[in-house]
């Protein structure tokens, strides 16, 4: 064999090596995309976790206090923010990278983007005011003075409005999407946190969080209709049962109240300790994730079980949490 064809041959099998290198790491990251991940606050980390086997793979560092996220909008990355650090963060769900940073949005404690793909809204926690995005390109349309301690958001189903909690001032506030200005405010109970639209786009359901009850609102009447009592701390919702019953983290009780829409009424409860906050649903519907606040650890619960299977351990003051099997099929 001459020297030249010997180069080649030695090329040809290094060239062959490395794509089966890469081969296996695709492999592996593909093996690792059922994850859940949780945002660390108090670590300014976040903590990828395989599902499977229950165990972290990946901390990896982010801006200063990440409390919230969402999936982005063309479907491959989570958007962390972080509330003290002023920026966005888009992370692979898979291994906990992140891709990219969106950089001077300020005080990003919640954020949500409109059901029409047209906003994304930030609440600004510490400094009292609640910006609107244009979506797409994340560029700042608007910024609104509020009460005190801009909470959480929901929307309206025809993304007219965003609804904002005010935990400071005990109230929630309709901004008007199109208009860009605060439409009404409505009084409710003390430290109101997450907030939750029915699915018939017709109750708003509040989380008292400085007493022991979900308060409802007819926000089209701007009335309290009802106030549910599920624990004390209420605070934060997620769906089950195909959106008809949703779950109500109780804080200071320990508890996850399941709510029936329907009856508007607690029909079963579940104990979970260390504070549990925010919550994701595995799409069977058996698993939920909650974090505990006060542990360092992700809880997970067997839903039809009404019982704890697991605790893995975390970061300090974990907060938000999302399972990457519950990312959107089809972005569009």
């Amino acid at each position: 064999m001459t020297r030249r064809v010997r180069s080649r041959a030695v090329t040809l099998r290094r060239a062959l090596l490395a794509a089966a290198g890469l081969v296996a790491v695709c492999a592996a990251a593909a093996a690792r995309a059922d994850t859940a991940v949780v945002l660390n606050s108090l670590d300014a980390s976040i903590s990828v976790i395989d599902r499977a086997s229950r165990t972290e793979i990946r901390r990896v560092s982010v801006g200063k206090e990440p409390h919230h996220l969402i999936w982005s909008l063309d479907g491959k990355s989570l958007i962390v923010a972080s509330a003290a650090g002023n920026e966005l963060a888009f992370v692979d769900p898979a291994t906990g990278e992140i891709e990219r940073r969106v950089r001077n949005i300020v005080d990003p404690y919640h954020l949500a983007f409109s059901p029409d793909r047209r906003w994304l809204v930030t609440a600004a926690n510490r400094l009292d005011h609640v910006d609107l995005y244009e979506a797409a390109g994340i560029k700042l349309v608007k910024r609104i003075p509020l009460g005190k301690i801009p909470s959480h958001l929901a929307f309206d189903r025809a993304s007219r409005f965003v609804f904002v909690t005010l935990q400071g001032s005990n109230e929630v506030a309709a901004i008007d999407l199109a208009a860009q200005r605060v439409a009404w405010i409505h009084p409710v109970g003390t430290m109101p946190a997450g907030i939750w639209m029915t699915p018939d786009d017709r109750h708003l359901l509040v989380g008292i969080t400085g007493r022991d009850f979900v308060e409802v609102i007819d926000w089209r009447e701007r009335r309290t209709v009802r106030k549910v009592v599920t624990g004390r701390g209420a605070h934060n919702f997620a769906p089950i049962q195909g959106g008809r019953q949703v779950l109500v983290s109780n804080r200071a009780a320990n508890t996850i109240s399941v709510l029936d829409l329907e009856q508007l009424a607690v029909v079963d409860s579940i104990a979970v300790p260390s504070g549990p906050d925010c919550m994701d649903v595995s799409p069977d519907g058996r698993e939920l994730w909650v974090t505990a606040r006060w542990a360092r650890e992700v809880v997970v619960v067997d839903l039809p079980a009404r019982k704890v299977e697991r605790s893995i351990p975390v970061g300090r003051s974990p907060h938000g949490v999302f399972l990457t099997a519950n990312a959107p099929r089809d972005p569009r």
